[in-house]
């Protein structure tokens, strides 16, 4: 699959069959791995001379907006496919490829009247791809409102010991609460441990001998409990600070923790349930945008192509994939097969038929002439 194309059209002078024969054998000859296709785009409503310049002005922009939508929620299936390590297939316009799309693009004639005006019909794709895009707004920013709260809760269990959440590291047997105990939980650096099993019973009175055991260990620090009389804890931890030795505060409940277990639970479940909602969405609306998109670009080249070559409408459109290394080839064969006067025909057509004054046909000939640097229309269409 191609990523990049062209989309060209020439002018035709004769027969249309014939001019495509010609591109057909030439790419054929001499640049033979290049994939070329017709791309057909019906006669749609041309309108006045100042529609079509007004058009025009806005093509540009309104193709680089519809194209960052696709682009974007295309980038988001790749990140949610990403994040959950399944591949779900190419990306597709009612179940097929978009680049078989692009390359056999058929005009949707039921949802883009091509009675309607050309304003008309850009306006309309503008106005529904930007709804797409609020939509994809919305929908992410819920997904990552999730996320956000689920990574937040991720780094209270999985950070330093000196800050994280002990919860889901210490066991109801691991702590002895009575009217005269309490257990206390101190945070020891690695590699202070022996400082710490050889001096917490000496800290302050009535420490219970043997009391410290390890919970866990992480790269910087270990969780030892240590068990004394709950009216000597506050001296405790005053020795203990002056050692080097950490006490978090820490009061185990198991409704607490069962209760923050069920809401991670929850805080997954939500995850999941609306990253397999978005990627869905994703992939529907992406089908949309794309098809929107690709009706854009074949009003854009008609457009164009009527500014450039005149009226009536008689010029041949195409699709083609030339490789990097076969771009000057191509575009010498499409430059061949381009009349190099066809600007001065531009010019006679489009003042007869609009009966428009020189120098406004003359300005608007150059529009449409110099909107890149070759004798025919084209554009670059991205797929990624």
């Amino acid at each position: 699959m191609a990523s990049r194309y062209w989309a060209v059209s020439l002018p035709v002078h004769n027969s249309a069959s014939q001019l495509w024969n010609q591109i057909q054998e030439r790419i054929s000859k001499h640049s033979f791995d290049t994939p070329l296709y017709r791309f057909n785009i019906p006669n749609l409503r041309v309108g006045t001379l100042d529609s079509l310049l007004s058009l025009s002005d806005d093509l540009a922009k309104s193709n680089n907006f519809v194209e960052g939508v696709t682009h974007k929620i295309r980038r988001q299936i790749e990140e949610l496919e990403r994040v959950s390590g399944v591949d779900s297939g190419g990306l597709t316009v009612d179940g097929v490829p978009v680049d078989s799309y692009l390359t056999r693009f058929v005009w949707d004639e039921a949802k883009y009247p091509t009675m309607s005006p050309l304003k008309e019909i850009v306006d309309g794709i503008h106005s529904q791809v930007a709804k797409i895009e609020d939509d994809l707004k919305v929908r992410v920013s819920e997904y990552n409102n999730i996320r956000s709260q689920l990574n937040a809760i991720n780094r209270k269990q999985t950070g330093s010991l000196a800050v994280r959440d002990l919860s889901n590291l210490v066991n109801p047997e691991d702590i002895i609460t009575s009217e005269n105990l309490t257990t206390l939980l101190a945070i020891v650096s690695k590699y202070s441990q022996k400082d710490w099993l050889s001096s917490y019973e000496t800290l302050t009175n009535y420490v219970v001998p043997r009391s410290s055991k390890k919970l866990y260990e992480d790269n910087e620090y270990a969780l030892y409990t240590v068990t004394l009389f709950s009216r000597v804890a506050d001296n405790f931890r005053t020795s203990a600070r002056e050692k080097g030795f950490q006490i978090r505060d820490f009061e185990y409940s198991q409704e607490t923790h069962e209760n923050r277990k069920q809401e991670l639970d929850k805080l997954v479940q939500d995850q999941e349930r609306l990253r397999a909602s978005l990627l869905q969405w994703c992939f529907t609306s992406y089908g949309e945008v794309f098809s929107s998109w690709m009706h854009f670009c074949a009003v854009r080249l008609f457009a164009e192509s009527i500014l450039r070559y005149g009226l009536p409408p008689s010029f041949l459109a195409c699709v083609l994939a030339p490789s990097v290394k076969s771009e000057k080839k191509v575009r010498s064969i499409l430059e061949a097969l381009s009349d190099s006067t066809n600007r001065q025909v531009t010019y006679q057509w489009l003042c007869g038929y609009w009966k428009v004054e020189d120098d406004v046909g003359a300005g608007m000939v150059g529009l449409a002439g110099d909107s890149d640097a070759h004798p025919y229309v084209s554009f670059t269409i991205n797929l990624a």
